[in-house]
């Protein structure tokens, strides 16, 4: 059947393609096959087939899944394709025409059991004691590698939600500012929330963590659970609707937040104040709220996750930050190709994940550097699952934090 949901690729969006061609170039899907199906254009023909009245089959469900929903395509095109709302669409009209079991299960899994922190510090407890007792034999094969990426879990630790800390120092506010500490990035990325929580008050901000906010609803709208992203967007305007700005420490996160005008009433003035932590933090060494370092830390290879780069079109703050913390930032990739990790895509999409997750590590061999700065947790995973032991990789703040010597621990 055609497209039936009120999330469907409209036709303004879909006709909007001028079929010119430049995106295949920055495509990562299209530069390791080379078939025009697998390419930004190939995908928006396929939805005008469904819009005039081909069915959703298997063909149109394959083509949508192997898209990586880097949005490349939209820092290129001439034409200013809405790509990634089109693609939300499609994975939303595919979850609803081809209700399988492994579309339900990812649905409760990315729509319902994320948002429940007792479920994910539970789940991070067990994970825990698998890294500490070396048993990752019993992870699912499908799982395993990404499993042996991950940073050092706690056991057990409290969520940082319902917390307000006050700015460092004498003089008045510079605002409230909420953190937006997320469902995985708070009890596998902590430190990364710590961080930014210190720095923004030693910039004079006052920092809240809403009791009430929730996972930002990025995971299930990229897979299609609509409803589910929806809810999530409505909950956490409504957490948040007394700050001035929001501060997301995983870029994937602050992307989809800044896009929840699509999501929730009210959601454009919401997307207004969302801003990627790097962001505010070099707003605030260029205003001299925090400090810069006279010695020379060395080089650092920076990796520019694609939510970072061409969502948020967030480039040049991450090597201010780099460089205030003493470091040169060694470019490994001036157009910012996709790592691979895209959310759950390795998870789904081994095969092509693993290919470029291979090309992004010899990219960041290339370079140089043992040190590798990503201000991304997905894309923090891949790069370690794909370089291995002797680097070091870490959140561009954490290098900053650790120059600066505000950092409680050792980067993981």
């Amino acid at each position: 059947m055609p497209f039936s949901t009120q999330f469907a690729p409209t036709s303004q969006e879909v006709g909007s393609c001028i079929e010119c061609g430049l995106c295949l170039p920055a495509c990562p899907t299209f530069r390791i096959t080379g078939l025009e199906t697998a390419s930004p254009r190939g995908r928006l023909t396929a939805m005008s087939a469904v819009l005039a009245g081909q069915a959703i089959d298997e063909t149109f469900t394959e083509m949508m899944d192997g898209c990586l929903q880097c949005m490349a395509c939209e820092t290129v095109c001439p034409a200013f394709v809405p790509f990634g709302r089109a693609m939300e669409g499609a994975k939303a009209e595919i979850a609803v025409a081809r209700n399988s079991m492994s579309i339900r299960i990812r649905r409760l899994i990315l729509g319902r059991f994320l948002a429940w922190r007792a479920v994910v510090r539970l789940a991070t407890a067990a994970a825990a004691v698998l890294q500490r007792t070396r048993m990752s034999v019993l992870i699912p094969k499908a799982l395993r590698s990404g499993f042996r990426s991950l940073r050092p879990l706690p056991i057990w630790s409290s969520s940082r939600v319902g917390r307000t800390s006050k700015p460092l120092g004498e003089g008045r506010s510079r605002g409230t500012v909420g953190l937006m500490v997320g469902c995985v990035m708070d009890p596998w990325f902590g430190q990364v929330n710590d961080v930014a929580t210190r720095l923004l008050n030693m910039a004079g901000y006052v920092v809240v963590t809403s009791a009430e906010q929730s996972c930002c609803g990025a995971l299930a709208a990229h897979d299609g659970s609509a409803q589910d992203a929806r809810r999530l967007a409505h909950r956490n305007a409504s957490a948040f609707g007394a700050v001035d700005m929001v501060a997301v420490t995983s870029a994937g996160c602050g992307a989809h937040m800044k896009q929840y005008e699509h999501w929730t009433e009210g959601g454009d003035i919401f997307a207004a104040k969302v801003r990627d932590i790097t962001e505010l933090v070099a707003d605030a060494i260029d205003k001299g709220w925090l400090p810069t370092v006279d010695r020379i830390a060395g080089p650092i290879a920076i990796q520019d996750p694609c939510h970072l780069r061409h969502a948020q079109r967030v480039v040049d703050e991450p090597r201010m930050i780099l460089q205030a913390a003493g470091h040169e930032p060694i470019e490994i990739d001036s157009t910012g190709t996709c790592c691979g990790a895209a959310g759950v895509y390795s998870v789904l999409q081994p095969e092509l994940s693993g290919r470029l997750g291979v090309q992004k590590a010899e990219q960041v061999r290339a370079a140089g550097p043992r040190i590798v700065a990503s201000a991304n947790p997905g894309c923090e995973m891949q790069l370690r699952q794909h370089l291995g032991e002797g680097y070091q990789i870490a959140h561009p703040i954490e290098f900053y934090a650790d120059a600066i010597g505000i950092m409680e621990r050792g980067h993981s």
